[in-house]
């Protein structure tokens, strides 16, 4: 029997096509989705009966799952894969949802990945691996918060190629499909991008519509600064770590994003645009560290949500922000290890912004020694791009 379509263009309410699909979902039936790549075929990871009839659209590629998993958010990742590396943490945050499939480790025993059941385990593990995605698209989305569980996903290829309509999803999947939600031609109609996340580093084993060189930037480990208004503290501290990163990686200070180091400075009640304070200017410029181009930023939700690691200057600093952003709460803490205050010294003399400073380089040079332990995506070797 064929599937009914529905186009979503034309549906009266999205809503009602959400529902429908996840009532389908629960019986065991399989839905085709579309995605902002392609067109898929979906069913939950719960059935091993759907899971089989997936499994059957796809051709297998060595030591590769045969299906995908769908995730509702990057957050999910960790249930599945524990071990994932910092690196891989980085790129599912950024690139999630969006045109990105990860294989990751499935080698911790407390993963989700060893309670699916066996007949579907088989089709989304390979070499001690998982698939994982969470695409873009709103119905995708929708259907995974309605759904109780994460859905198995076929990405079959039609003619060898990736399927990016509707009507060719039917005819590579028609019998398999209870249901096909029409959004017309996928947005980008190319491959998502596959990388494998491994203890060395990241490698794109299929390359689809993110390049190689946009995933590389995006691997970076990004240090964000806050203070209250990023004229004083924090950019002295942005301006501090630059200096002694550059040392630790044996680079220029302006190379340290070569090497895969992103480091920036915000303030919690600051306005757009502020240069830095002549006392800070002055205290920086003593030590060759130019702050004359800075323009203060105030911090929002992308840069919190970017950020892996989060240094406020004193207790309220972070306890504001962990006010309005909760979810940040495993990436923020003081910049001193042992929780005191850096004092804030403005309206002071130079020599009070010159204490300040050496408070500050004292703090970062305690965090540098722990940090490579913490965050080894960052050695300068440590990511691979295939």
């Amino acid at each position: 029997m064929p599937p009914t379509v529905i186009d979503l263009r034309r549906a009266d309410d999205p809503r009602d096509v959400v529902h429908r699909a996840v009532q389908m979902l629960a019986e065991g039936r399989c839905v085709g989705f579309p995605t902002e790549t392609d067109y898929v075929a979906a069913a939950s990871v719960r059935d091993a009966e759907a899971v089989a009839r997936l499994g059957a659209l796809v051709q297998p590629r060595p030591d590769e799952p045969l299906l995908s998993l769908a995730l509702k958010s990057a957050d999910e990742a960790l249930d599945w894969s524990p071990r994932l590396p910092p690196v891989g943490r980085r790129l599912t945050r950024r690139c999630w949802p969006g045109p990105v499939a990860a294989l990751v480790p499935d080698d911790d025993p407390d993963g989700l990945g060893r309670r699916v059941p066996e007949p579907a385990r088989e089709r989304i593990v390979a070499a001690g691996r998982l698939r994982l995605r969470v695409p873009g698209h709103i119905m995708v989305a929708e259907s995974l918060r309605m759904h109780a569980g994460p859905l198995a996903l076929a990405e079959p290829l039609l003619d060898g190629q990736t399927v990016v309509t509707a009507a060719d999803l039917i005819a590579r999947a028609g019998d398999a499909l209870a249901l096909v939600i029409d959004d017309g031609r996928a947005r980008y109609a190319q491959p998502a991008t596959t990388i494998a996340v491994e203890p060395s580093g990241v490698r794109v084993v299929h390359p689809g519509i993110v390049s190689a060189d946009t995933l590389r930037r995006l691997s970076s480990l990004m240090v964000l600064f806050v203070c209250t208004g990023n004229t004083c503290r924090s950019p002295m501290a942005e301006a501090l770590f630059r200096q002694l990163a550059a040392e630790w990686l044996g680079c220029a200070a302006d190379e340290i994003e070569e090497r895969g180091l992103v480091v920036t400075s915000a303030g919690l009640a600051a306005w757009a645009g502020a240069k830095a304070s002549a006392g800070a200017l002055e205290a920086m410029a003593e030590i060759g560290a130019d702050l004359s181009g800075h323009e203060s930023q105030p911090v929002t939700e992308t840069l919190v949500r970017q950020a892996d690691l989060i240094w406020t200057m004193t207790a309220s600093h972070r306890a504001a922000l962990l006010a309005q952003f909760p979810e940040a709460g495993g990436r923020v803490a003081m910049l001193a290890p042992d929780r005191q205050d850096v004092s804030d010294p403005i309206g002071g003399p130079v020599s009070t912004y010159r204490a300040c400073a050496g408070q500050i380089r004292g703090h970062l040079l305690a965090r540098l020694a722990t940090l490579s332990q913490e965050l080894p995506g960052l050695d300068p070797g440590g990511t691979t791009w295939g």
